[in-house]
Order: C-alpha cells, then structure tokens, then sequence
C-alpha cells in the first residue's frame, strides 16, 4: 500500500509541471541508463549493446539453441585454422549509400585486434592470427591455433572501413548498415533514430528512476519501457487497463564481484564468508517477489555448455562467522568494506539488504553508489572493493576467456575482479582447442565448478525480461535476451 501511495503521490507532483504529451509521429522509449558509446568495436554496456545491434549488422546471429548461423555472410571451415567467410546477396548499403564490403570487414577486425586500440573485444579475437581478401565477397580467418568457437565470437558489428581510415568519431556519429539509422544525440539522455525502411522515428529518453519512468509511461509521455524495473512495480503496472506488460524468463546473470587485487577482498576466505552469509532465497521470495531463480554459473543450466550439478552455495551464519573469526572479525569486531553500486532505486534496496545480511557476522558496507557512467567506469578500471552487475545476452562459452583469463583484464577484455588462475587459463584454452563438442562441455563445467570454489563471483540469480508497452504500439514482442530487435517490426498507431 505504501509503494502505491508513493506512485499517486508522484503522480500527482508530475501533473503539475507542464510536461507534454509525445510528439505523435515518434516512438518515446524509455531507458533506465544513457548508452555509453554507439561504436560498435568498444561497446560493452547493455544499453550500448543493444542500440548497436540496431545501426550494424555482424557477420554471425544465433539460433534459438545459441549456434551461430549466417547474417552477413555464411562460412567453410578450410583446414583447424582456416575459415572463409563469404558475404551474402544482396550486400547491405551503410546509411551514406555505400556497400559493406570485404574491406569493411577486415578493416572493423583488423582495429579490433590492433593492441594500440584497446579495443575490449580483442580479447576474446585474440586466436587471429590474420586476415586476407580472398576475393571481392570472400574474406579468409587465419588463426594462431584451433579454436572450435571461433565462428561464435565474430559478433562485432562491421563498421566502414572509410570511417575506420578518416577516424570519424563513431560513438558519437554511427555509420552503420543496420535496420535504423542515427538522426541525433544532443545530449546523452535523448538519443533519436529512425528506422531506415519506413523512417520511423524513435526516442531514446534516459529516465533513471523507475517510477517516474513508469508514470511517464502511463501519463502517454513514454510509448514503452524495458528492464530496470522493480518486482512490486511491475505487478502495479499489469493493474493499468492501458498497458501491455510482458515478462519472459531471462538469462540476466546478476553476482556480485570482487577485486582480487584488493589487499582484503583478494583473500578467498573473505569472498567465501561472504557467499555464506547471504540469505539469496529470502531475496529473491521477498524483494525480487519470486520473479527471478538461483543461480550457480554465469551459464544457465540448461545451456549446453551449462552444468545443472553445481553445488549449492549455501546459506550458512555460523560457516561464515568462522571463517571471519580465524581472521581476527566478529559482530563486535566488524570487517570494513565498500560497495559499489549504482543510483538505481531498486539496487540500492538489494544493496541494503545485502548490507544487513553481512553486518549479522561481522562485515560492515559502505555503500558507495553513482550514476551509471561513473559506476561502470571505476568498475571496468578496478576501482572498486566490492560491486554488484548483471551479465546481459550471454550466448556462448567464450565468455569464461572474456571474463576470467588472465590475459583479459581490462582494457584487453573484461576480467574485471583481475582473477589470475593458471589452471582456468589452461581449460579455457583446451577447451577452446578441442574439437569435440563433449569435451568441450566437459572443460567448461570443470571450470564452472573452480570458480564456484574460488568465487571472483558470488552468483546472485538470473533475472526475468520486463516490456512494458502502451495503446499505441504494437507488435512489439520481448525477446529472451532483453535486447531491442523487436523495434525492426514494432507498429506504432498515434
């Protein structure tokens, strides 16, 4: 009641402030973050993530069991090291009118992999060896060793090679070949596109705080709005006759992370007490109100590389006061540390409630929040003891290399906790080598179970994909990953 109370009370100050209704001829979309960067070959943030899917094309998409499949071009495995790829008819045309290309391809991989660039994806491109124009639709893959995911990590949106060459600014003026086109972004909460085949446009508004987005919503100043929404919420909002809500079962991996260069978070004895003294289900039955389920691994389960034997890591107070009493911390005596997180209403509550979970065995959280720009930027650059994110869209396996390898810490990929393991090292890259698919899977669980030990992450839970949408857009159908590719066949009736 006082969550509803709260809503009407908010709506009622916002009725006042003269805003208008949305311009007819153009979808409002809401978001709960500014994208960071719309440059394809550095963006790593969800929002960024998914408007780039929008502006370019890559060379590979997934099917539904997470395999690759041609997009922009379709492949022969030539020899363990030799792929061709060969571009698809008709080529797609950048916005400036211009064909994508081989050159484009090579010149997009070739920034990638150039250290000087500093590039996140290289990490994961690292077994390219080089790249050669075979013929004016055929491009050649030369790598350094087998690698048989190889195919899946070429998910880097072609960029012109003009572009690459003139060092036109891209994160702030995308040219690419995708369903829509860049139009403007004067400042980095509005953000304007437009589909290219029909030339509708759509607003990107950055409004942080979720009920106001959600009033926003309802009040016909926003069309629809995805993600970032709290349980109570979204069961407030399936009470308007007027909204349309979709919530579809994700695979949003949410943890909290840890800096193992940290003179106290690097000790594995910390991170496990903490992993103990965390009530997850009383979180996710009361907070997350059953709208998300445990998880073990950043893989889900029923992925095929996922592992469904993982142990529980299991609550347990008097397993974590001991193995903070050896080191000297009690209730009395408590451990001092930071938190960070960002100004999001709702992981500021999760926040909160992780902080009176630890303080009952001696670990005492400074909660240190900032908007999102900040948070992400100290994470990615290791300024941080402890933090709280989701890993968003994760598709294949290669991740455990981008996430944990010791040759992926930033600004080379996103090991961001700098967990160095020389035995992780060496599954990912056997794994990485083999080319039989049971192996491979074999591999993968054997590391999924190391860093269940180790615990650079607590595995928190997957959380479930929200679109909320009004009377005047249609077909508009969320998509498991959370990402926006639903805008290509969204209809919009004014």
């Amino acid at each position: 009641m006082n969550f509803l109370r709260g809503c009407w009370l908010l709506w009622l100050s916002l009725s006042g402030c003269g805003t208008s209704t949305a311009p007819s001829n153009t979808v409002q979309f809401g978001l709960s973050s500014a994208p960071i960067t719309l440059d394809p070959r550095f963006a790593t943030d969800a929002a960024s993530t998914y408007l780039n899917r929008l502006l370019y094309q890559r060379l590979i998409e997934f099917d539904a069991q997470a395999k690759p499949v041609p997009s922009l071009a379709d492949w022969q495995q030539l020899s363990p090291i030799h792929y061709r790829f060969r571009l698809l008819e008709p080529a797609p045309t950048f916005v400036d009118g211009q064909a994508l290309n081989v050159n484009d391809v090579k010149a997009t991989y070739d920034f990638v992999l150039d250290p000087a660039n500093a590039s996140p994806h290289r990490g994961s491109l690292t077994p390219i060896d080089h790249i050669d124009i075979h013929s004016p639709t055929e491009i050649d893959f030369w790598l350094k060793q087998a690698d048989s995911l190889f195919v899946s990590k070429l998910v880097v949106g072609i960029v012109p090679a003009q572009a690459i060459q003139s060092q036109r600014p891209l994160n702030q003026q995308p040219l690419g070949s995708g369903t829509f086109a860049f139009v403007a972004w004067p400042v980095a909460e509005k953000l304007l596109l437009k589909r290219r085949k029909d030339s509708l446009q759509i607003r990107f508004l950055t409004v942080k705080d979720p009920v106001v987005r959600a009033l926003k919503l309802l009040r016909g100043e926003l069309d629809l709005i995805q993600g970032s929404l709290s349980p109570e919420l979204v069961t407030w909002l399936r009470q308007q006759p007027t909204l349309r809500v979709q919530q579809a079962q994700g695979n949003y991996f949410s943890y909290l992370g840890f800096n193992l260069e940290d003179k106290t978070t690097r000790f594995m004895w910390l991170r496990q007490a903490v992993g103990h003294a965390l009530d997850r289900a009383a979180i996710m039955r009361h907070l997350m109100q059953n709208t998300v389920y445990p998880a073990q691994s950043i893989l889900p389960p029923d992925h095929w590389a996922g592992d469904a034997h993982l142990p529980d890591l299991v609550y347990d107070l008097a397993k974590a006061k001991q193995l903070l009493a050896v080191a000297g911390y009690s209730p009395e005596n408590p451990l001092h540390l930071s938190y960070k997180t960002s100004t999001d209403p709702f992981r500021l509550r999760v926040a909160t409630v992780i902080k009176h979970q630890l303080k009952q065995v001696g670990i005492e959280l400074h909660i240190d929040s900032h908007d999102w720009g900040t948070f992400y930027a100290d994470i990615k650059q290791g300024r941080f003891q402890m933090y709280s994110l989701s890993w968003v869209g994760v598709k294949t396996p290669d991740i455990f290399y981008y996430a944990f390898h010791s040759a992926s810490i930033p600004p080379d990929g996103a090991n961001r906790g700098r967990l160095r393991d020389s035995q992780i090292d060496q599954w990912i890259q056997l794994a990485d080598a083999s080319p039989d698919a049971k192996q491979q899977a074999a591999y993968y669980r054997q590391i999924q179970a190391r860093l269940l030990s180790l615990l650079p992450y607590v595995p928190l839970w997957y959380e479930s994909n929200v679109l909320v949408t009004n009377h005047r857009v249609h077909h508009a159908q969320l998509n498991r990953d959370g990402d926006y590719d639903y805008l290509d066949g969204l209809r919009f009736n004014p």
